[in-house]
């Protein structure tokens, strides 16, 4: 490779002995010069008209020829460094890739390597590594692409099954070029082997079993289909936001939606098995990141429903029930809640909250019954969940337990707030419902914060709450004088 400074060579440039992967040693010499060809020279050749060499390689031995199907058969080693090369080529090279004609040629030279080595190895190799091979390539890829956020996405080693112990999220994507290449070359060239072509939108379980699981869920092959139509999934959400961050076009919206059907329609097909848990745990950590999106650009509506399963889901799976997964329950449970807000649903909010907060308490009944936990732990569990659903309660009761009802008399009793700010806290109805619900000023201001909170409301938007009831105007005020408070 030249230097940098040099303008006839690209720092993109493929050497045959640093990227191309050289032949299998058996092979007659012929057939090992065409395969030790750059990427380059592949393309050049796979327009031209097929040699005689190329139809020698049909007929190439397996690797069953050369003996056990382990790290010392030739083949097997050969496409293991091949790849292992490509992927280093590819972590390597791209950060030199600054224009666009640069970054248009690495990917194009990675595509065409990458469908070489499938083209040169895939007659040859037993079906089942083959099939391993397409899927941890492809996780690769989407490594790549992946780098650590605060913001909450799925963590594809858990995800795919790498263990069967979920972990915690906390990867979120910067680019779509290597999750393009892993839903062509990886998951869909797995996928092609069932030749199916239905929409998964309008496909009831027993259509997806029959079409995905024609042996079964209890076959050893199947955790391998999950694996490639949750990575389908994955890198098609990737794709979606590459190209319209903010959702704004309605064609990404209902992309987003069909891939949320297909998600469900994984979960639905995993739910009723224990050892596939780790599909649902994963899947919930998906749907809700993709739900979270749609919520942020006013979609709550139709981000509920999926809001909704991906709790039950979490509830029906017995291994989930522990109180290892409580923190995960009442996220999900919260963003329901505030999906219901969003849509002026108030009541069925606070519905669902209590409802969750019983089956909090289930849980806790449970686990005093077997206490395998430290309490201390198990404590923090229950505590950070409560208060979760305790907020969302007091979004609404605050407003409620203030509103005059018809037909009932009630004397008008006002606080004069500028004099109360000199007394002692708890000053107004407002705080004592604040310190008989809570029992820290984080929570405390927690819930200030979120009964403040309008999705419908400008943030920045000035003046008091456009109503004409003058008792939720002094709550809003009351609130406000106590969160000062709780800041001081």
């Amino acid at each position: 490779m030249a230097a940098p400074g040099t303008p006839s060579t690209s720092p993109l440039d493929l050497s045959p002995t640093s990227v191309s992967p050289p032949g299998p040693p058996p092979t007659p010499p012929p057939t090992s010069n065409a395969l030790s060809k750059s990427p380059l020279e592949s393309k050049a050749s796979s327009q031209s008209p097929p040699s005689r060499s190329t139809c020698q390689e049909t007929s190439l031995p397996l690797a069953v020829f050369y003996g056990p199907l382990d790290a010392k058969n030739p083949l097997l080693a050969s496409c293991e460094r091949e790849i292992r090369e490509l992927l280093g080529f590819m972590r390597r090279k791209k950060a030199l890739a600054t224009t666009e004609e640069q970054k248009h040629e690495f990917h194009r030279l990675c595509a065409t390597s990458l469908f070489n080595i499938w083209t040169k190895y895939a007659p040859r190799l037993p079906a089942a590594y083959y099939n391993e091979k397409l899927l941890k390539v492809g996780d690769s890829l989407c490594e790549i692409k992946l780098m650590p956020t605060s913001w909450i996405a799925v963590n594809l080693w858990a995800w795919f099954g790498k263990t069967n112990q979920p972990r915690p999220p906390g990867w979120v994507s910067v680019n779509d070029n290597e999750y393009k290449l892993a839903l062509l070359q990886c998951y869909g060239r797995y996928l092609q082997q069932f030749h199916v072509n239905f929409d998964e939108n309008k496909a009831d379980v027993n259509q997806f079993k029959t079409a995905f699981f024609p042996k079964g869920l209890g076959d050893k092959t199947s955790a391998h289909t999950f694996h490639a139509l949750s990575g389908k999934n994955i890198c098609s959400y990737e794709l979606v936001c590459d190209n319209d961050v903010n959702l704004q076009n309605k064609e990404s919206v209902t992309q987003c939606l069909q891939i949320l059907s297909s998600l469900r329609l994984i979960m639905q097909v995993a739910l009723p098995l224990e050892h596939l848990c780790w599909i649902i745990f994963n899947g919930t950590i998906y749907i809700y990141t993709i739900c979270r999106k749609l919520m942020i650009i006013g979609q709550s509506s139709k981000a509920l429903e999926y809001l909704l399963w991906a709790s039950m889901c979490m509830e029906f799976s017995v291994p989930l029930l522990s109180v290892r997964y409580l923190t995960w329950r009442a996220t999900l449970y919260t963003a329901v809640c505030q999906c219901y807000y969003d849509c002026q649903a108030g009541v069925h909010a606070e519905a669902f909250a209590r409802r969750a907060l019983a089956k909090i308490d289930e849980l806790r009944q449970l686990e005093l019954m077997s206490s395998s936990q430290s309490q201390e732990e198990s404590r923090r569990y229950y505590r950070e969940a409560t208060i979760k659903m305790a907020v969302m309660i007091f979004k609404r009761g605050v407003f409620e337990s203030r509103r005059k009802h018809k037909g009932l008399f009630r004397p008008k009793i006002r606080v004069n707030l500028r004099e109360a700010q000199t007394l002692p806290w708890p000053r107004t109805v407002t705080e004592r419902l604040l310190d008989e619900m809570f029992d820290s000023t984080a929570s405390r201001f927690l819930a200030v914060l979120e009964a403040l909170s309008d999705s419908n409301r400008r943030t920045l938007q000035t003046g008091p709450i456009v109503t004409d009831e003058v008792e939720v105007r002094d709550v809003v005020s009351e609130l406000f004088m106590a969160g000062k408070e709780l800041l001081i």
